[in-house]
Parts: structure tokens; C-alpha cells; sequence
């Protein structure tokens, strides 16, 4: 399917903190899809100074693909929610793709991302696991239970209309994601919920297309217990915002 728009670019957000092993693949796989689907792509990764010598993999990566990859080195680990803050600044596409580089999230959904955003001119169109066709693999019943909860509770009570408040892979109008991203308190996985419910306000078009989210091949999760309380308090903080 060719999804090329004359004049548009498009922009991946890649953070990364100790995914020396996918990131090689994650880049291939974006790169070909990009050529494939004849799409003006560059591919931006944030750097957290991985231990594991993810820089070094992604300068070799930026040295055999010369003009796709900006590399922004950052100090420490410091967050999605900066990290994408800070992605942004390194962007020239009129649209910014955010996804993980773990292959929670894979790149041959982005065609259809720009496929229903050319059809609608939607401002964000929004990755969801729990629209028929999505789905997840490679969680256990517990994970798959803390996720459907989180999200109806998250959607009870900040009465959303779309049904993964809290998944990351999303496209975004460039001016859209650079107008609320500074605006967003939340950390944590409440950033990503901070932000449909921003663009709500703002009376921002979202529209939806189902993926299938796939638990990361290598490395650990890092979703832990510290997280889920983020979570919690981040929902307890957007009620009293909101």
C-alpha cells in the first residue's frame, strides 16, 4: 500500500535505555517499511546512557543509514515523558510517531496510522489493544487483568470516549503533540492518558486502529510495582485537574 503524502514527513520517536539488542531490528524493520510504503521517514532516538552500549549500536546504525537516524544523547535515564519532550525538539516531520523500540509495538501498523489519519485528518491516531483485531501476546492472566482494569477505571473516571487510554504507539500532527506535550504533570503511564485527555479538551480529532501489543523479545520489562503506583497517583492527580 502506498501511504505517501506529497509534502508530509514523518518522524519516529524512539526512546531507548538498554535495548542494545532490538534497536538494530526495530531501526531495520521502520527503514523498510519506510521505503517500502515510499514514506519521507527519519527515525529519532533518545539515548538515556544505556549501560549496555545502546548508543554505541545506535551511532553504527545512523553511520550505514546516513540521513535517517538523529541520535539525542541525554545524561541518564529521565523519563518517557522527557524523553519525548526532548524528541520532539530533534524532529523536521510534519508528523511525530511515538512507539517503543522493543517490538512491543511493530512498524508494520504505521501505514495504517497514516492511512486513517489522510482519511480523516484526524490529529492523533491512537494505537488500541481492545478494539476487535487487537490484542496482546506474551502476557500472563495478572498483567492482561491490571491492564483492562487500569484502563476502565482510567476511562470511568475521566470519561474518555477511546478505548486504550494508556498505550504509547500514536501518531501525531506535529503541532498537535508540540502544543500539550509541555503541558502534560503525569508520570509514568498516566503521561500517556494525560495526553488524549488534553487533546479532548482542546477538541482534537482521535480516531483508533487496532494493534497487537507483543511483551519485548529481549531484555526486562520495566514495568514494575513502582510504576503502577505512578499510575495510580497520576489518575488520582488528572481527577482533580480535570
Amino acid at each position: 500500500m502506498d501511504t505517501s503524502k506529497k509534502g508530509s514527513k514523518y518522524s519516529v520517536i524512539l526512546p531507548t535505555y538498554n535495548e542494545r539488542e532490538n534497536l538494530p531490528i526495530i531501526v531495520t524493520l521502520i527503514l523498510e517499511m519506510a521505503e517500502k510504503n515510499k514514506l519521507d521517514f527519519e527515525i529519532v532516538i533518545v539515548e538515556d546512557n544505556s549501560p549496555d552500549g545502546t548508543l554505541q549500536v545506535a551511532k553504527e546504525l545512523q553511520r550505514i543509514n546516513p540521513g535517517k537516524i538523529n541520535i539525542l544523547e541525554r545524561a541518564g535515564k529521565l523519563g518517557l515523558g522527557s524523553a519525548y519532550v526532548d524528541g520532539i525538539k530533534k524532529c523536521s516531520g510534519d508528523f511525530v510517531i511515538i512507539m517503543d523500540a522493543d517490538f512491543s509495538h511493530h512498524p508494520k501498523y504505521i501505514p495504517q496510522f497514516i492511512e486513517r489519519q489522510k482519511q480523516t485528518n484526524a490529529d492523533i491516531v491512537s494505537g488500541t489493544r481492545y478494539l476487535p483485531g487487537g490484542g496482546v501476546f506474551g502476557w500472563n492472566f495478572e498483567r492482561k487483568l491490571v491492564s483492562r482494569c487500569a484502563n476502565f477505571i482510567a476511562a470511568s473516571i475521566v470519561g474518555q470516549g477511546t478505548s486504550d487510554l494508556t498505550g504509547s504507539f500514536r501518531l501525531y500532527k506535529r503541532e498537535v503533540i508540540a502544543r500539550i506535550i509541555p503541558e502534560i504533570a503525569s508520570r509514568g503511564y498516566a503521561f500517556q492518558m494525560e495526553i488524549v485527555i488534553r487533546a479532548a479538551k482542546y477538541g482534537y480529532k482521535i480516531e483508533e486502529v487496532p494493534i497487537v501489543f507483543v511483551d519485548r523479545i529481549f531484555g526486562e520489562s520495566k514495568l514494575g510495582s513502582d510504576e503502577v503506583v505512578i499510575y495510580l497517583k497520576g489518575i488520582w492527580s488528572i481527577i482533580w485537574k480535570f
